[in-house]
């Protein structure tokens, strides 16, 4: 049997989908699965031994460059090799209107997603030939593996959600512990104060430990920068593709985090992260899985929450982890 997953973007919301692949491949076992994802995010699924192929796309330069003839042209290749295969089942786990219309509307193959009441956006379910009612009060993990399992036709499985990606990547040895402190967030609403930052790189440094402070852009860079500016024992990363900050995650001793797709991948691989969250309720979308640790500010406002809180908190998660 052969399975699309459409699941197209944001890096959290692709980790959130690979528990339901390690569920559907456990129980599936002869099953292949094909993965339509953005071209940024295209290494995550090739991680998981699950993964067959991957169809990477470009939907979003391409939505927005509608008028334009060139853009037209790799939508269209992108379609020729979407419509190479014809499947027994293709799910959207995406439930948007744009990729629904976009891309699933035209994969060969049966579709499935969520209904309209349990969708994101609700119109987009009616592209889909088998629709699902999701309950929406749980985990996006948990809605995803019940999504899978009700098209796929197999009973959910109880235990926690397995990621099943860290044996991907070869651990090193360390000769010095070391923090990653994930200061970058797609909002500023996420993002958690400069000042603050400065002062838990110096209680960190105070404990002995290095701190690696990776980045994506430019401007992400220039915070790095403000952020590490006269300490010692701290280290910007060079610019890093996903795997490579995947295997810095995995050998650092702990992460602190604010909320960001590197916070989910740090969960992912099992290492112990502290995440800071505002705005987000981290009970629908926050890190899920072993040693993982949330502060969840009562105002909602990031700058609520102080560093001293977040150093002793991330100390008890420390402790936790050497017992």
């Amino acid at each position: 049997m052969k399975i699309l997953i459409i699941k197209t973007s944001s890096m959290g919301d692709i980790i959130h989908t690979l528990p339901a692949l390690t569920d559907a491949k456990k129980i599936l076992s002869n099953t292949s699965f094909d993965w339509v994802i953005e071209k940024n995010f295209s290494e995550i699924p090739m991680w998981h031994s699950g993964t067959r192929h991957i169809i990477p796309s470009n939907i979003k330069v391409h939505a927005k460059n509608y008028l334009d003839c060139v853009y037209w042209k790799k939508y269209n290749n992108f379609i020729h090799k979407l419509q190479k295969n014809t499947y027994d089942i293709i799910i959207d786990a995406q439930g948007l209107i744009k990729i629904a219309f976009l891309i699933t509307n035209l994969a060969k193959g049966k579709k499935h997603g969520m209904n309209s009441s349990s969708i994101r956006e609700p119109i987009a379910s009616i592209f889909y030939n088998k629709k699902h009612q999701i309950h929406k009060n749980q985990h996006a993990i948990e809605r995803t593996r019940q999504l899978f399992s009700k098209a796929l036709k197999y009973p959910q499985p109880s235990e926690t959600g397995c990621y099943n990606i860290k044996n991907y990547f070869k651990k090193k040895q360390n000769t010095e512990p070391y923090l990653i402190f994930l200061h970058s967030a797609s909002k500023k609403k996420k993002t958690w104060p400069e000042i603050y930052w400065r002062t838990l790189t110096r209680f960190a440094i105070h404990e002995g430990f290095h701190v690696k402070f990776p980045w994506w852009k430019t401007t992400e860079y220039l915070r790095a920068k403000r952020l590490t500016q006269g300490l010692a024992h701290v280290e910007i990363l060079p610019k890093l593709t996903l795997t490579q900050i995947a295997k810095q995650i995995l050998g650092a001793t702990a992460i602190i985090s604010i909320d960001t797709g590197l916070s989910h991948l740090s969960a992912a691989l099992h290492t112990p992260n502290l995440t800071l969250y505002g705005p987000t309720n981290p009970a629908l979308i926050g890190t899920y899985g072993k040693n993982q640790k949330k502060i969840y500010s009562k105002t909602q406002s990031m700058i609520d929450i102080k560093p001293i809180e977040t150093w002793n908190t991330f100390k008890q998660l420390l402790n936790q982890i050497k017992l």
